[in-house]
């Protein structure tokens, strides 16, 4: 690129230089003539020769153009060339520049002789090679930049926009396209090791996903392996539990049972994550009546502290299984910040039965609220404290959209979620 500027100020150079140069010398072979005093002697002569019989038209002059004025301005005579078209005085002549000579003969005088500069046609010849050698170097020159403007937007611009666009397809992580190289390209290098770069990038984001495609796999793996010795865990509690009188051990084995509790709920929180990362969190909705709910919150209302209204009579279209996860986080969250009695109450909302799950704790700030369906996210005040991943409220919020239904959080005289369950 750089040879390239380098030859085009080259030739711009050498054509301004060469149109100078002939500017120069059409301008300096240009001499002004001088009016010949001989000439104009012998004109005088003739003219006072034919003065009397007025017969100038016979007279034997030069080729040298002439006007003549008698003693009163008038003009007597005018050659037919056109030269003095228009010149009816010798103060007119005066003005074009003419040679103006007084015809006398002793004290008397006759009139004037006006002859035209006889440097005024090459002067004017020259002025207009001047003017057409000038007007062809201004055409050459702004063709040549034109021409090199074209160069410069087909080889240059049109290339670098190019990288940019690609640059930035790069940057929002679309790399399967490559790069084309044009013929003749002088950017072929710098455009290669772009596609290089893509090249590169590409295989490494693959690896990255296959990475984690992995890690998840062995979360899932080793979330489903630990859920079998914790669920025997909680099976000997039971049956301890059964078989021992003492209230010291009743107590420690229900702590057992309690954290054993809290385990498998993370556990289960790990599994679905993980799953859900792998696109295998599946969702199997069918048509099931509405009583179906005090089934799921029996099932999840481990220490009764739920108080329900009566269940409006419809036909749900959900996955029974993930909508009792959903309840199941939603419950234990309660169990956990608030612990206190958990209202559920129902009502129908446009295309849905909407059902609502508020316990009577502090709540949370209005700010969290939207954080809260966040993967990992926990409120600040209360999870101080807490045990726990901060996957529950993330995770049934996704089974929720999943389902064709929403979840909505609120605090308000304590936490509330509501559930809004499409209805068939």
């Amino acid at each position: 690129m750089k040879r390239t500027f380098l030859r085009f100020i080259i030739v711009e150079t050498l054509i301004l230089a060469a149109a100078i140069v002939l500017l120069m010398i059409f301008a300096f072979s240009y001499r002004n003539k001088e009016t010949d005093i001989v000439m104009v002697n012998d004109y005088i002569q003739t003219v006072k020769e034919h003065w009397e019989d007025a017969s100038f038209d016979d007279m034997a002059l030069s080729q040298t153009e002439l006007m003549i004025l008698d003693a009163d301005g008038k003009v007597i005579y005018r050659s037919d060339t056109g030269k003095f078209e228009g010149i009816t005085s010798e103060p007119e002549a005066i003005r074009k520049n003419m040679f103006c000579v007084s015809v006398t003969e002793g004290d008397r005088f006759l009139g004037t002789i006006v002859i035209a500069d006889p440097a005024k046609d090459d002067y004017e010849q020259v002025m207009k090679r001047i003017m057409w050698i000038t007007a062809v170097i201004v055409m050459v020159t702004v063709l040549s930049y034109l021409l090199f403007f074209l160069y410069v937007e087909k080889n240059i611009v049109r290339p670098f926009g190019k990288l940019k666009e690609f640059a930035a397809q790069v940057a929002q992580g679309k790399l399967d396209e490559p790069l084309l190289m044009e013929k003749n390209n002088m950017f072929g290098l710098f455009t290669e090791s772009f596609d290089m770069m893509r090249e590169e990038l590409r295989a490494s984001k693959n690896r990255e996903i296959a990475l984690k495609v992995k890690e998840k796999e062995l979360v899932a793996s080793l979330s489903h392996d630990l859920r079998s010795p914790v669920t025997g865990i909680k099976v000997i509690c039971e049956l301890l539990e059964a078989k021992t009188e003492d209230s010291y051990t009743r107590g420690k084995i229900e702590s057992i049972r309690l954290k054993t509790d809290e385990m498998n709920v993370l556990l289960t929180d790990l599994l679905s994550t993980a799953l859900d990362d792998l696109g295998e969190l599946n969702v199997n909705c069918s048509e099931v009546t509405s009583d179906i709910l005090k089934q799921l919150l029996d099932e999840q209302d481990t220490k009764k502290k739920v108080i329900a209204e009566e269940i409006p009579g419809c036909i749900l279209r959900i996955d029974k299984n993930r909508l009792s996860q959903v309840i199941g986080n939603i419950i234990g969250n309660s169990y956990k910040y608030a612990d206190t009695e958990i209202d559920v109450s129902y009502g129908f909302r446009d295309h849905y039965l909407e059902m609502k799950i508020r316990d009577h704790g502090e709540g949370v700030e209005q700010e969290e609220l939207s954080l809260l369906t966040n993967k990992f996210y926990r409120g600040k005040k209360r999870a101080a404290d807490k045990e726990g991943s901060g996957l529950g409220l993330y995770i049934a919020g996704e089974l929720m959209k999943k389902m064709q239904g929403q979840l909505i959080l609120s605090s308000e005289n304590g936490f509330a979620v509501t559930l809004l369950l499409p209805l068939a």
